[in-house]
C-alpha cells in the first residue's frame, strides 16, 4: 500500500497563490503539481476560512521522500538534456 504524500506549508501556499493571484483553474494547477483538485479546493477553503493552512505532520520521511523524488527527476532531466544535445549535434552535422 503506497504511503500518503505530505506537502509543506510553502507548497500549499504556492498552489493556492497560483489559483488566486495568477487566476489559473483548479484543474490546471492540479495537473501541474500532480495533486487532486479536491485537495486544492480544501487548501483554499482552509486558507479563506481560518487564514492558515493545515500543517503536515512532522516527520523526516516526507522530506527524505521528496529529496529522493527530486534526485530521480534531476537524473532523468539530465539524461533527456544529454540526448537532446546529441541529437542537435547530429542534425547540425547532417545539414552541413
Amino acid at each position: 500500500m503506497p504511503k500518503r504524500r505530505t506537502f509543506s506549508r510553502e507548497f500549499k501556499l504556492a498552489a493556492v497563490k497560483k489559483i488566486t493571484e495568477q487566476g489559473l483553474s483548479y484543474a490546471a494547477v492540479a495537473k501541474d503539481l500532480s495533486v487532486g483538485e479536491t485537495l486544492l479546493r480544501k487548501w483554499k477553503k482552509s486558507l479563506d476560512e481560518t487564514g492558515a493552512l493545515p500543517v503536515a505532520p512532522a516527520g523526516g520521511q516526507s522530506v527524505e521522500a521528496e529529496l529522493k523524488r527530486l534526485r530521480e527527476e534531476n537524473r532523468q532531466l539530465k539524461m533527456e538534456r544529454d540526448i537532446l544535445k546529441k541529437a542537435t549535434a547530429f542534425f547540425a552535422k547532417e545539414s552541413n
